[in-house]
């Protein structure tokens, strides 16, 4: 039977992937124009960017050997979800009045 730390860190390893693919496939569906005007890194940038943290997401364990590139993976993936994708969406519905 698994400790309940270790269970936990189980359900963040698992839950963080779904999150990464949720990230990269925002940016893939979001135009190239918006993240200049957002004044953003260029779209090819954040689809790096996000699509190798999903990868560090899926190939290292939380907790394990690679832990320190699953962490780098999760940074760049809640930047993206924190930071840019409020500034791109909001690129793309334009101006409020």
């Amino acid at each position: 039977m698994l400790a309940p730390a270790m269970w936990i860190m189980t359900i963040i390893h698992f839950a963080a992937i779904p999150v990464g693919l949720f990230a990269f496939v925002h940016a893939v569906m979001q135009r190239a124009d918006a993240f200049t005007a957002a004044e953003k890194l260029s779209k090819p940038a954040w689809l790096g960017i996000t699509g190798g943290g999903t990868a560090a997401l899926a190939l290292f364990a939380f907790g394990g050997p690679g832990s320190l590139f699953w962490m780098a993976g999760m940074v760049a993936v809640l930047v993206y979800l924190v930071d840019v994708r409020p500034r791109v969406s909001d690129a793309q519905r334009g101006p409020r009045w």
